[in-house]
């Protein structure tokens, strides 16, 4: 008796593991996906590439500054022979992003390009933050933002000092140069 129960109990907990596998693709999987497709840039950045004033910013933008640990970058480029892809995999990643475990935070528009901020996480703490702009003319960026005790509230008022920042060019050559 006691040996029928346990395998009851185990096919269960098997039935459970099972399905509860999410089978939809996540946006780490589409970065591991694509960073090495010719269309794709990848990179892994570092947050000194931001260079900020710390002596400006609020004691909530310091926090939230310094809670930023790892950049990860994943970029298309638009080119003349590429626009059905372009316009499939702008599709895949707004597919993604739709998901409703990503929060949204900030939309505007900057320049030539459409910005969405999202997160993953509760309104206390993120556990990941995403960047995405796109662009009719050069292609979509997608910035994944990993670190510990990200709070989205004090985040959203370090967007407006990041606009306005200076980027480390020797750092952002690579990705710039694949733009053009």
């Amino acid at each position: 008796m006691r040996s029928s129960i346990k395998i009851s109990l185990l096919s269960l907990l098997a039935c459970f593991m099972l399905g509860s596998c999410n089978n939809g693709e996540s946006l780490q999987t589409y970065f591991v996906d694509n960073q090495e497709t010719p269309d794709f840039i990848s990179a892994d950045l570092p947050t000194t590439i931001v260079k900020l004033d710390e002596s400006i910013l609020t004691e909530e933008q310091k926090e939230a500054y310094n809670s930023v640990k790892r950049l990860n970058f994943l970029g298309y480029k638009i080119k003349e022979n590429n626009l059905e892809d372009y316009t499939l995999e702008l599709e895949k990643v707004k597919a993604i992003l739709k998901n409703k475990k990503y929060n949204e935070l900030i939309v505007f528009n900057d320049k030539a390009a459409k910005v969405i901020v999202k997160y993953i996480g509760d309104d206390d703490v993120a556990d990941e933050f995403v960047v995405f702009a796109s662009s009719d003319e050069m292609g979509f960026g997608i910035v994944r933002i990993l670190g510990n005790d990200m709070r989205p509230e004090k985040m959203a008022t370090l967007v407006s000092v990041v606009q306005n920042a200076d980027f480390d060019d020797s750092q952002l050559s690579g990705i710039a140069d694949f733009f053009k």
